[in-house]
């Protein structure tokens, strides 16, 4: 089956749509029917085939290769949203409901306005969306998003100085864990290993495989490794320059630093955590963080 990705916003989800007879390439506007209704987007890549048996659900096709109607309505469409956003925030603080309202958008016939608000708990928005309705004439749809969600649309500066990942390249959020800010010995500290959205740093996820690659073949925190100097026990192992502190096992108990490549251990099939917690789950709860 030949198909291609379609995005919706510059830095998106992509989402996979049949090509059909259709002949397009990388940047054309399309207009396809989703779940939210008929929606313009532009096709990002090539066109592949793609295995039916790697498909969880059908693959819908794409309808049309957008018209200059079309575009010039999703233009129109798209101006009204900061104004539909001011309004949603003037209601919602009329009504006192404890919601960030984010983005507002029309699916391209105007058959449907959704409202993305963000919000620690749950929100009666009823009548608030009576309100809008009484504006816009339309089918008004609120959902409540993530804060990750939420962080994206507001960016912002990161702890590395740069713009966040999420508002610059980072299309679909990934599993983040406190286990993969352990192996790479971050610091635990919920302040340094969080984001702008509170949880923890998308980029924590980066070089999380060749750390645990490069683990494989190193000892844990505690692991008892042979020396020149007979036992030591490991107290702090940089895999990526492949360094050690130990502390001798010896009568003064005193401490050195190795090359991994100088000690002799055996990798247990189980590797240990360095952490005085549990699992992640009871750290977690600990920090609040996730």
């Amino acid at each position: 089956m030949k198909a291609i990705k379609v995005q919706f916003k510059p830095v998106g989800k992509r989402y996979f749509f049949g090509v059909g007879n259709l002949q397009v390439s990388d940047g054309d506007k399309v207009i396809v029917n989703t779940i939210r209704g008929i929606e313009l987007g532009y096709c990002v890549g090539g066109v592949f085939d793609l295995s039916e048996k790697n498909l969880t659900s059908e693959l819908k096709n794409i309808v049309r290769i957008a018209t200059n109607d079309d575009i010039s309505n999703y233009e129109k469409n798209k101006n009204e949203q900061d104004d539909i956003v001011a309004n949603t925030k003037r209601f919602a603080k009329n009504h006192n409901l404890e919601m960030k309202v984010l983005e507002a958008e029309y699916t391209l016939d105007r058959a449907k306005l959704i409202i993305y608000f963000e919000s620690e708990g749950r929100v009666d928005f009823r009548d608030l969306v009576k309100d809008l309705a009484d504006i816009y004439h339309t089918r008004i749809e609120l959902r409540q998003v993530g804060s990750r969600d939420g962080a994206k649309v507001f960016g912002g500066i990161g702890p590395c100085g740069l713009i966040v990942c999420c508002k610059t390249f980072i299309t679909q959020f990934d599993n983040v864990s406190v286990k993969m800010a352990k192996n790479q010995s971050l610091s635990l500290n919920p302040v340094k290993i969080s984001g702008n959205c509170g949880k923890l740093l998308c980029c924590i996820n980066y070089e999380n495989e060749l750390y645990t690659e490069l683990r494989k073949n190193a000892p844990d925190i505690g692991d008892i490794v042979e020396t020149e100097n007979g036992p030591a026990k490991v107290l702090a192992c940089d895999v990526i320059n492949r360094n050690l502190k130990v502390k001798y096992q010896n009568e003064d108990n005193s401490f050195g630093y190795l090359k991994l490549d100088d000690v002799k251990f055996i990798p247990s099939s189980k590797k240990k955590g360095n952490s005085n917690f549990d699992d992640d789950e009871e750290f977690e709860n600990a920090l609040n963080l996730e």
